[in-house]
């Protein structure tokens, strides 16, 4: 796998960043780590906006496109003309207008002013501008942040299409682990200017002794195909490696990454025939961590998927789990994205 380098240090009076790393060339790397941690900082860096010890090139050269939290459009042109802006700088002048617009789907909004939009369509003109630069290298630091809860759910679908249509490398950045797990494929957790874990999103989300990916984050994902719907019941079918799994509704996606958090997913030692729990599933304990004075996290292998459970300590003690042990995951809820 061709990989690119990011290699930046700066010091700043109560704070220091120090990142020696390399991500792919390809797909979506998510930075992930709670506000201050110095994730803004490592994007303007790359950018060539924050002078670093790493690289002296001109922004001009580095072909490299940023989405801000804000749009940034420019107020005085229509979106149409924003959107040309950005094909402008691009290198021959090449940039396929007309699929970028497509595939943000523009169409209908391109002679209006950017005080006429909205939130999520005027980030989608931003990510449009952008892509027509033909960069290198796309940064989006938090681009859903400044958006609610319902503009935020609008565009994500948008941010799947060029996922799966945009070849450009992205460093999409965000302290959501919901939105990291839904659009990217590989994962830098990111603490007091450092980068603390790096590697395949379903590897590093699912890892129980990084407290950035633990509490109210902790759990995993898993990438799955659609078999079939029960129509009868309202229920989909997924399934992966040593996994099977019902989820309620019916599901456009036929490969699909399926969310599930810790405090939804439950141990037996035996697989119980009088639950109403649909997803019983033979695992294989692999490891296990306190979070707490009363909890622990424990982490299951099902097949080549990972499983993260949290539970009590008196629950772990009663049942006296240990690494290798074969349980039941018993799994609550599961959400499917994409």
């Amino acid at each position: 796998m061709d990989m690119i380098e990011l290699k930046h240090s700066l010091r700043r009076e109560g704070f220091q960043l120090s990142v020696d790393t390399r991500i792919p060339e390809r797909g979506i790397t998510g930075l992930f780590g709670a506000s201050g941690c110095g994730k803004t900082t490592l994007l303007r860096c790359i950018a060539g906006l924050e002078a670093s010890s790493a690289n002296t090139q001109p922004v001009h050269e580095r072909r490299i496109g940023y989405v801000f939290q804000e749009p940034r459009l420019f107020s005085h042109m229509s979106v149409l003309k924003n959107i040309e802006y950005g094909s402008r700088r691009c290198p021959g002048g090449t940039a396929d207008l007309s699929r970028t617009i497509e595939l943000l789907a523009l169409e209908s909004l391109l002679q209006r002013m950017p005080d006429e939009l909205s939130g999520g369509e005027a980030q989608r003109v931003a990510i449009a501008r952008v892509i027509c630069q033909r960069p290198k290298l796309i940064l989006m630091d938090e681009p859903l942040s400044a958006l609610d809860y319902r503009r935020r759910n609008e565009l994500l679908p948008y941010l799947d299409r060029v996922h799966a249509q945009t070849t450009t490398p992205i460093i999409y950045v965000s302290h959501n682990i919901d939105e990291i797990c839904r659009l990217c494929d590989y994962l830098l957790v990111m603490d007091a200017g450092r980068i603390v874990a790096d590697g395949l999103l379903e590897e590093t989300v699912s890892r129980i002794d990084l407290p950035q990916v633990g509490g109210s984050n902790a759990g995993s994902v898993i990438a799955a195909q659609q078999e079939r719907y029960d129509e009868v019941f309202d229920l989909t079918l997924f399934k992966a490696s040593g996994i099977a799994l019902w989820v309620p509704g019916a599901h456009d996606a036929q490969e699909a990454r399926l969310r599930i958090k810790a405090d939804d997913v439950s141990l037996s030692l035996s697989r119980s025939e009088s639950s109403t729990i649909l997803n019983i599933l033979p695992a294989v304990v692999e490891a296990a961590e306190a979070e707490s004075a009363s909890l622990k996290l424990v982490r299951l292998r099902l097949g080549d998927s990972r499983l993260v459970a949290r539970i009590t300590r008196r629950s772990f003690e009663r049942l006296s789990i240990s690494v290798g042990d074969e349980v039941f995951a018993q799994i609550k809820s599961v959400t499917v994205k994409r």
